[in-house]
C-alpha cells in the first residue's frame, strides 16, 4: 500500500504559514496504532483530528465508516478540503454525543490543552462506547501532564502511557468505569450577576476570564444601544448575553468556531432569559455573516493557535470584523497589553482609541473608515 501523502494536506481555511502543519508525529501514531489494532471503520471514533490527518489516513487504508468528530468549525472545513482533494469520502461527522460514541470499540483522541475538555471526552467514551472500547490518546511530551492520565482514570479503569517516540507518546486506556446519571458538563456557575454555562472544551470555563471582565467595565459605561453586535469568538457568551441585558431593543450574534463554546453560549443565552435575542452560530472568522451588516463588534481575541503562540488567528479576527462592520462601524478589543495590536487595528479598520489600560490589558475602539 503506497505510503499516505500527509504533506499534502492542508490547515486552511486555518492560518497557513511556513512553521505550521497539517499533521505531527501524534497523528502518524495514532494511525499506526489503529492500523495495529484492525478494528473495523465502522466502530472506529476519532475525536481531535485537527486537519483530518488521521480520519483520512486510516480511509486511505480502507477503513470506511469512521466518526469524527472535530469542534473546531476550520477543522471540520479542512477535513473536508482535504478529503475532497484526496478523492476520499466514506468517514462521518458528529458532535460530542452518543451517535458519535455508540457501539465504538476504538476511539483515537488527540489530546486537548484543556483537562476539562479531556473530562468531558472521557467520561463520554465511559458513558455510550462499548465494554470493550480501547481510547488510544496521543500528544506532544512537552504539553503532557500526569494529571492527564488521573482524569482519564476516573472514566476508565486501566490507563497506561506507552514510550515516547519522536517526542510524542500514546496513552492507552481500556474498561470503562460506571458513570454517574448526570454528566459532569456542562457546568453552570454564577458571575456578577450572569449565569454562565460551559462545556469542556469552552475556553475560561464557567468564570469570566479577566480580559472580558475589563471589556464589560468598558462596554457599561452609559453607551447607546447598537442595532446589530456582533460578539466574534463568543466562548461562552458572556459578551453577546451581558449586551443583551443591558439593551433589549437592540439584535446580538455571537459566534465562535468552537462547537463548546457554541454549545455553551446558547446554554447561557438560554439560562439569562435572552434566547430569543441572541443568535449563536459555529463559523470561522464570520464567513456567514453579511458584508457592511454590523454595528458594533466585541472581540476578545485568542494568541494561541492549538499550543503555538501566534499572532495570526487575532489578525483573521481583526480583518473579519473590517468586513463585517458598516462604515461608521466601531469595534471594541480587549488584548494583552504586551501584544500591542493598535497599529495592525488602525490598519485594518481605521482609526483606533485605547479605551482602558491596566497592567495587563488594554481596551480599544476602532472605528471603521468610510
Amino acid at each position: 500500500m503506497p505510503e499516505f501523502p500527509y504533506s499534502s494536506l492542508r490547515r486552511w481555511p486555518d492560518v497557513e504559514a511556513d512553521n505550521l502543519q497539517a499533521h505531527d508525529v501524534t497523528d502518524l501514531l495514532l494511525v499506526e496504532r489503529a492500523l495495529a489494532l484492525d478494528v473495523p471503520g465502522s466502530e472506529t471514533v476519532v475525536v481531535g483530528d485537527e486537519y483530518g490527518a488521521i480520519t483520512l489516513a486510516l480511509t486511505d487504508a480502507g477503513r470506511h465508516g469512521i466518526r469524527v468528530h472535530q469542534d473546531l468549525a476550520t477543522g471540520r472545513r479542512a477535513l473536508q478540503r482535504n478529503a475532497e482533494g484526496l478523492g476520499l469520502a466514506g468517514f462521518t461527522a458528529h458532535e460530542l454525543d452518543q451517535t458519535l460514541l455508540a457501539g465504538a470499540r476504538l476511539v483515537l483522541l488527540q489530546l486537548p490543552k484543556s483537562l476539562a475538555e479531556l473530562e468531558e471526552i472521557a467520561d463520554a467514551v465511559a458513558r455510550w462506547a462499548a465494554p470493550d472500547v480501547v481510547l488510544v490518546a496521543g500528544g506532544r511530551v512537552k504539553h503532557m501532564t500526569l494529571r492527564q492520565n488521573e482524569v482519564l482514570g476516573r472514566s476508565l479503569t486501566h490507563v497506561q502511557a506507552q514510550r515516547a517516540e519522536r517526542k510524542s507518546r500514546l496513552i492507552v486506556a481500556t474498561e470503562p468505569r460506571p458513570v454517574p446519571i448526570d454528566p459532569p458538563f456542562p457546568v453552570i456557575a454564577q458571575q456578577d450577576g450572569l449565569t454562565l454555562v460551559a462545556h469542556g472544551g469552552a475556553f475560561a470555563g464557567a468564570r469570566l476570564d479577566i480580559g472580558t471582565r475589563v471589556l464589560l467595565d468598558v462596554l457599561g459605561r452609559d453607551r447607546p444601544a447598537a442595532p446589530h453586535v456582533l460578539d466574534l469568538g463568543c466562548g461562552t457568551g458572556a459578551l453577546a448575553v451581558s449586551y443583551a441585558l443591558a439593551h433589549p431593543e437592540s439584535r446580538v450574534t455571537a459566534t465562535d468556531r468552537s462547537a463548546a463554546a457554541v454549545a455553551s453560549a446558547r446554554a447561557t443565552a438560554a439560562a439569562n432569559g435572552v434566547a430569543d435575542r441572541v443568535t449563536v452560530t459555529h463559523d470561522d472568522a464570520a464567513s456567514e455573516i453579511p458584508d457592511a451588516s454590523v454595528d458594533i463588534v466585541l472581540l476578545n481575541p485568542p494568541f494561541h493557535l492549538g499550543a503555538s503562540v501566534h499572532t495570526g488567528a487575532a489578525t483573521r479576527l481583526f480583518e473579519a470584523a473590517a468586513r463585517v462592520l458598516r462604515p461608521g462601524g466601531e469595534l471594541f478589543t480587549v488584548y494583552n497589553s504586551s501584544l500591542g495590536y493598535r497599529p495592525e487595528l488602525t490598519r485594518l479598520i481605521g482609526v483606533t482609541e485605547q479605551l482602558q489600560r491596566t497592567p495587563k490589558f488594554t481596551v480599544t475602539r476602532s472605528i471603521r473608515e468610510l
